[in-house]
């Protein structure tokens, strides 16, 4: 085998052009013993968007990796050469599953059906929903927040602890009056979440919180919170279906896919059969 070899040519000299075209594509960059770098595999890895100085760098910064790549598979092989037939094992059922998952993943893309309609939610989550109990408790609520020097807060008490749509719609009116709320009071939301979210939460005990229809009222030096619960759900309870909804249409397409990839293979495996195409001794 050659001694370790280095070709630093043209792009030390000129600029980034040396990779034209015009110019021999078997012209060697690099060589470590007996494996060469040529023009034509820095082409392939140079992003197009590089230019000038910034070309050059990464061509200097690829060939030296490139370079200390060779020399430790070079002395991988020299010290693991008793194991060279398990490598070798591996690559080769390396490379029969990376062909076999492309071509899954081709036929999926061409076949699954991905529309996933309320009424296949529907039905799989009545069949399922034992599987979707909950973590943790999950709270229906809304919430504002106003500074200390508003000067209407009675007003925005009254219209946020009423239920009437229309004082809801008020108070949206009143938005710029609004520090911080959350106002839809139909989304489902993690106790976490929430508490995460509201720190002053972190003062009062969850077993207060997570109880249905509480209205909580509370200042301090930076203003005024308010904090309404219309419903809770508390850990082991079966999740609603709004809430679980993105989980169930991902386990639905889940449960398509295989069954497509099962269909396809048992139909290669009939074809097969009838033309006689593999024997089992």
């Amino acid at each position: 085998m050659k001694n370790l070899s280095v070709v630093v040519i043209a792009f030390m000299l000129v600029s980034c052009d040396y990779l034209s075209l015009k110019q021999d594509n078997k012209t060697p960059i690099a060589s470590v013993m007996d494996v060469t770098l040529y023009r034509e595999d820095l082409k392939a890895v140079i992003p197009s968007e590089l230019k000038g100085q910034d070309s050059i760098l990464f061509v200097k910064s690829y060939i030296n990796s490139w370079i200390k790549q060779r020399l430790l598979l070079n002395k991988a092989a020299l010290n693991l050469a008793d194991d060279s037939d398990k490598f070798e094992y591996l690559v080769k059922r390396y490379r029969e599953e990376l062909f076999i998952n492309s071509y899954k993943e081709a036929v999926v893309k061409q076949y699954l059906v991905t529309e996933v309609n309320d009424n296949d939610i529907h039905e799989y989550y009545l069949k399922n929903s034992q599987n979707f109990k909950l973590n943790e408790a999950l709270i229906q609520f809304k919430f504002l927040f106003v500074r200390a020097d508003n000067v209407d807060k009675k007003e925005l008490v009254e219209l946020f602890k009423s239920g009437e749509k229309e004082d809801i719609e008020k108070l949206l009116e009143k938005e710029y009056q609004l520090d911080s709320y959350h106002l839809n009071d139909s989304i489902w939301v993690k106790y976490s979440d929430i508490v995460r979210g509201i720190p002053i939460l972190k003062n009062i005990a969850k077993k207060e919180l997570v109880k249905k229809s509480k209205f909580i009222q509370k200042e301090d030096s930076l203003g005024l919170y308010l904090i309404s619960v219309k419903k809770v759900l508390l850990r082991n309870e079966i999740a609603p279906k709004s809430y679980i909804t993105p989980t169930v249409k991902n386990m639905i397409l889940h449960q398509r896919k295989l069954l497509l990839l099962r269909n396809i293979e048992e139909t290669l495996l009939e074809d097969a059969s009838k033309k006689e195409q593999f024997e089992i001794y």
